[in-house]
């Protein structure tokens, strides 16, 4: 059976990650993707809420781990991201994007980004 997809995209929040000093004391814009995979059907036939995953709730989630405790990788930040979405039973896997516009690149770029995809043992 192939999965629905839920899409949180674009969710910002400041935090003092990175490995720097000055990452750590100015902080910074991280901008967050999840998308979610699961079955909405049951939510669907019921027109339930319960039933799925209430993504307001869970973008507060995201923001507050964020927002939270500093850690030196966003590879580290993107598998506490995915920890809280397959917190949520009807969650089969996820994939999490973690956005790092103003990271300390010297050069000119657009974006750095960490992909990740976790699922369900």
């Amino acid at each position: 059976m192939s999965l629905d997809r839920i899409e949180l995209r674009g969710l910002r929040a400041r935090g003092r990650h990175g490995c720097l000093p000055a990452e750590r004391e100015l902080g910074q814009e991280f901008v967050v993707d999840a998308v979610l995979g699961l079955d909405t059907r049951p939510a669907a036939a019921g027109d339930d809420l319960s039933r799925t995953v209430d993504y307001g709730t869970l973008a507060g989630r995201l923001v507050a781990v964020v927002e939270g405790d500093p850690v030196n990788l966003i590879e580290t930040l993107a598998d506490r991201l995915a920890t809280i979405c397959l917190e949520d039973r009807a969650v089969s896997e996820v994939e999490i994007t973690v956005h790092k516009p103003s990271a300390p690149v010297p050069h000119p770029f657009t974006d750095v980004a960490v992909k990740i995809r976790r699922s369900r043992p």
